[in-house]
């Protein structure tokens, strides 16, 4: 690992705000996948620290997903034990370490930009609906992203938690929710505050909605905001309370069709997932840099081989932290490394100080997050990108926010491909008409690409040839034609123009093209 003392100071500050970030998410998708609320933190800290160094990306942040929660949820029902999910986790880092290997990461090179900017919006819409509930002191939601479970182990919905959450709004949460905020903006907007870069604002938020929750507490104000509204760490008494809360594979569980299944679905969302936030993290990466995606799989392996042996969550590369992380001032590993330590070292040293931390403080800085991802501004830039960028950009928007993410990219990726094959369609080729005494002259200047595709097009121009007529056929500018439009002229020119009396000049065709010597041709 490259290091790099310029950014040495702002990547150890941007570390500890992802890290307060993340420690909050690590136990609540712990809680909404039925799994044991540790095994979040030793999913945080192996992706901070191993998947950090490993990784080749200079921005992204690891950990557990929580696109992943209603597998894992499901996996531990199905299998009837967290031991016995473990030893899937494990299968889904050899087949990711197999798929690092086999050099599938250069899938995400094939990621259109529309639909990597919608999913970054619809995330950002995302992460504020998610956290309105936690700003107003409603806490039933437990960091899931489309589908959750409540605190009775039911399920819930998000638009249904945000109606609820205005009837027990909670006015001490309220006020922590709009300081952090100001302080937030402030931040941001304020010349000389903008300049304290060692100085994070998401911090200093935090710091005062904390502080803030302390005086409420100890003048006995009735806005003291309670500890179900607080970060939950647990907090072991002794030694062996504390090694107690690892979990090791049941190794029995290997014979288990349901077990290798399991692992081949997680191997295959984690690694899409993982692919899909580093494409993002390479677009919002201030430096522009490019992150080897064959070695991040590799990286992810290791971290959920070593997750599933002592008993974490599986995990992905993290569109929440990477962005944090990146807003923070993160520009190298370092921050996502520095992040994970932190999370040991809070488990271990200070559990009691950070249950004292607000949810609706860490709410106000994901919802800044949130809004920086899916500002006005960003919909403008692709609007002004012309409709063919615009519509894939909007549909993948609203379908990862109505359904969740892979299948939101999934629709998509369609709708993009779908833009991309019609406009391909028309680019395939140029033509005008001309008339003259002696009759029409067609000119047709194929583009630089000429695939199946646009047979049918070129097909249709050149059967409604009128008689006597001539069609000059420019391929100069052209390095490829398939095989089946260049059999689309053979046969016109045998046949169709003979009949016709149509005379064909064919400019800048290759010898390999075998085209020449053909009756009413003219080769230039």
């Amino acid at each position: 690992m490259k290091f790099n003392s310029q950014y040495f100071k702002t990547d150890i500050l941007a570390g500890l705000v992802v890290f307060l970030i993340a420690l909050p998410l690590c136990l609540g998708i712990a809680l909404a996948s039925g799994a044991p609320l540790f095994s979040g933190i030793i999913s945080g800290v192996i992706g901070g620290i191993v998947v950090g160094f490993l990784s080749n990306s200079n921005l992204s942040v690891s950990g557990p997903a929580a696109g992943l929660t209603a597998i894992i949820l499901a996996a531990i029902i199905g299998l009837g034990s967290f031991e016995a999910l473990l030893v899937s986790i494990i299968i889904a880092g050899f087949i990711q370490l197999a798929l690092g290997y086999a050099k599938a990461g250069t899938i995400s090179n094939y990621f259109p930009s529309n639909v990597i900017e919608g999913m970054l919006a619809a995330i950002g819409i995302i992460i504020i609906l998610t956290q309105l509930p936690h700003a107003i002191g409603y806490d039933v939601i437990h960091e899931g992203e489309f589908f959750f479970i409540d605190k009775n182990g039911t399920s819930s919905h998000l638009i249904s938690d945000i109606k609820d959450a205005v009837n027990f709004a909670h006015m001490g949460a309220i006020m922590v929710t709009v300081v952090s905020m100001a302080i937030l903006i402030s931040f941001n907007k304020i010349g000389f505050l903008q300049k304290l870069k060692l100085l994070p604002g998401a911090l200093v938020a935090v710091v005062v909605g904390t502080l803030m929750n302390e005086f409420f507490i100890r003048t006995g104000s009735p806005f003291d905001i309670s500890q179900e509204h607080l970060v939950n760490l647990p907090i072991p008494a002794t030694l062996d309370d504390f090694l107690g809360q690892f979990a090791t594979p049941d190794i029995s569980a290997i014979g288990n069709l349901d077990v290798w299944i399991i692992g081949i679905t997680i191997a295959v969302v984690a690694s899409i997932e993982t692919l899909l936030c580093i494409e993002a993290a390479d677009q919002i990466d201030p430096l522009k840099r490019f992150t080897n995606t064959n070695t991040e799989l590799k990286a992810q392996g290791i971290g959920n081989i070593l997750s599933g042996l002592i008993g974490g969550l599986p995990m992905t590369s993290v569109i929440v932290r990477t962005s944090a992380n990146v807003k923070s001032g993160g520009r190298t590993k370092v921050a996502a490394i520095t992040h994970g330590v932190f999370l040991a070292g809070a488990v271990l040293a200070i559990p009691f100080i950070l249950n004292k931390i607000p949810l609706a403080s860490l709410a106000a800085v994901l919802i800044m997050v949130g809004y920086k991802l899916a500002s006005p501004t960003v919909f403008k830039h692709m609007w002004d990108n012309g409709k063919f960028q615009f519509i894939p950009f909007l549909v993948t928007v609203v379908a990862v926010v109505a359904t969740d993410l892979l299948k939101g990219v999934g629709i998509g990726l369609v709708v993009s491909v779908f833009f991309i094959l019609k406009g391909n369609l028309k680019l395939a080729y140029f033509f005008k008409n001309e008339d003259h005494v002696e009759g029409q002259t067609v000119y047709i200047e194929l583009a630089q690409e000429v695939s199946f595709l646009n047979k049918a097009a070129i097909k249709q121009t050149i059967i409604h040839l009128p008689e006597n007529s001539k069609i000059v056929i420019d391929a100069s500018k052209t390095v490829y034609i398939d095989f089946d439009v260049l059999q689309l002229i053979k046969d016109f020119i045998a046949i169709g123009a003979k009949d016709k009396n149509i005379t064909v000049t064919l400019i800048g065709f290759r010898d390999a093209y075998k085209i020449e010597n053909q009756t009413h041709v003219l080769s230039v």
